[in-house]
């Protein structure tokens, strides 16, 4: 992706940053030839970014433009309310406090050069403070009232602002920033797109492991997209990239779900995104959805406290318990008393005012359908451990014991009814990325559940796509893209 800056007049431009055009606010506007070029990042440097200025308009016409705009005109327009600011800023108090108690005047003002400030000692604020307003030059006004420091206000500054002793570092701070990821990709033309990959290095079980990954970025490259691993701590960097891969296991009450809402709010391409998050982690919603449709599941029931004892005469025994938002295995317990019903009925329901009973269905595997693009992306069985009922075997304390073998099979093997169904369920949650699982008895299918987020573990789902398969999900991503930059709605 190519940078561009936007100032007044070029001419009044005092750094000279390496490998970045500097071009005037008024040939960004009226040049048609600047939005020929979609995968453009553009930094508004103007002095002004009051309504209806120059720079307001530079970025407002960028976003229309598909350009990535810093400042975005809605980040122009927080900076407006000191009240705003120091809503979004809140969570920072404490650095605040620590940072700045040694100062003994009742005032304090922070510049911020591209996320980072000529005393080391107040980078990490200065990067979080960028991070949250996204504003290519900052500064930030502090006052002490009561013993207790406050951001008095935050505001865009020009180049002219800055100090003459402060250009050097400027200019360093900006190419820094500039430079910090494309040095990996010297040799090839600079990436269109950028996508972000957000994943949790301490996740025990991942839904990608560490090769699928590294293929999932190889297989982005290769399509001219930019690919950065970020964790949850990178929420208010959304704004710098195109897209979105969710690679951490998602829940609704989680970091997971607010990622995705942001992402789709700054206007990404999301997988997965909060809709399907939403639906896939409740088994109440996807019972009662199947329900509706007249899809094959097992026998359901709906249980609260007060239809307890319906269990037995509607299911039998023994039978299944499910928590709403249960995965791999968790929160999923087979009963075959009444005794041991009684118990595990009365754990879930302390945790969730509904939960799933469902009829026990013996197989020795479940099949798992990939579903992309409302397309099949893989075939695979998950095989149950030998005398087990699920993929996975755990202990008292929840721990992986044993793990069942995950079976590659080539979309032609799979059951036609099977594939098919799949499909259906897969098309009532949205296009996104999902993993039906169902069980086969004889000439019958049911479906277990419609999972969003669902493995793809090199090894494993890939084994008959192989590479393919990575680059099927990534040529997903850029065909959204590219339908976004050009105004296309999904």
């Amino acid at each position: 992706m190519s940078a561009l800056i936007v100032v007044d007049n070029p001419k009044d431009w005092p750094l000279k940053i390496p490998s970045v055009d500097v071009v005037s606010a008024r040939a960004y506007l009226s040049d048609p030839s600047y939005g020929d070029d979609h995968s453009v990042k553009v930094f508004n440097l103007c002095k002004s970014y009051r309504y209806q200025s120059l720079g307001y308009y530079v970025s407002l016409l960028a976003e229309a433009r598909g350009h990535k705009p810093l400042p975005k005109v809605g980040t122009m327009e927080d900076l407006q309310s000191p009240n705003l600011v120091r809503l979004l800023t809140e969570d920072l108090d404490e650095p605040i406090q620590r940072l700045l108690a040694p100062i003994k005047s009742d005032g304090f003002e922070l510049s911020i050069y591209f996320g980072r400030n000529v005393t080391r000692r107040y980078d990490a604020l200065s990067h979080k403070l960028f991070g949250l307003l996204q504003a290519p030059l900052l500064r930030a006004h502090f006052e002490r009232r009561r013993e207790r420091w406050r951001i008095r206000s935050i505001r865009a500054i020009g180049a002219s602002d800055i100090p003459p002793p402060h250009q050097d570092f400027v200019v360093q701070a900006a190419s820094d920033y500039f430079s910090g990821r494309g040095q990996r990709m010297r040799q090839r033309p600079p990436p269109r797109f950028d996508l972000a990959i957000l994943h949790d290095p301490g996740n025990p079980e991942p839904p990608s492991n560490a090769k699928a990954m590294q293929k999932f970025q190889k297989a982005a490259e290769a399509l001219g997209m930019h690919v950065e691993f970020i964790t949850r701590s990178d929420i208010n960097r959304l704004p710098e990239f195109d897209a979105l891969f969710i690679r951490d296991t998602t829940y609704a009450n989680h970091y997971t779900y607010r990622f995705s809402r942001r992402a789709v709010a700054e206007g990404l391409v999301v997988v997965d995104d909060p809709d399907s998050i939403l639906k896939c982690n409740n088994k109440v919603y996807l019972a009662e959805l199947l329900a509706r449709h007249r899809l094959p599941a097992p026998k359901t029931l709906v249980v609260h406290k007060g239809n307890v004892t319906d269990i037995i005469p509607a299911l039998g025994l023994p039978c299944v318990l499910k928590q709403p938002d249960s995965s791999f295995s968790r929160g999923v317990v087979k009963v075959e008393t009444e005794d041991e019903l009684a118990s595990k009925v009365g754990a879930l329901l302390a945790e969730s005012d509904l939960i799933i009973a469902q009829e026990w269905l013996p197989t020795e595997f479940d099949w798992r359908i990939g579903i992309l693009d409302r397309r099949v992306l893989f075939v695979a069985k998950y095989v149950f451990p030998h005398g087990h009922w699920q993929v996975i075997r755990r202990d008292a304390q929840h721990r992986t014991v044993e793990e069942g073998p995950t079976l590659a099979v080539s979309i032609g093997e799979a059951p036609t009814k099977v594939v098919r169904t799949a499909l259906k369920a897969a098309n009532l949650i949205g296009d996104g990325m999902y993993g039906v699982d169902l069980k086969q008895i004889g000439s019958r299918c049911y479906i277990i559940e419609v999972n969003d987020n669902p493995n793809v573990d090199a090894g494993n789902e890939d084994g008959i796509l192989k590479d393919a398969l990575y680059r099927e999900v990534m040529g997903v991503f850029l065909k959204r893209i590219e339908e976004r930059k050009r105004g296309g709605a999904r």
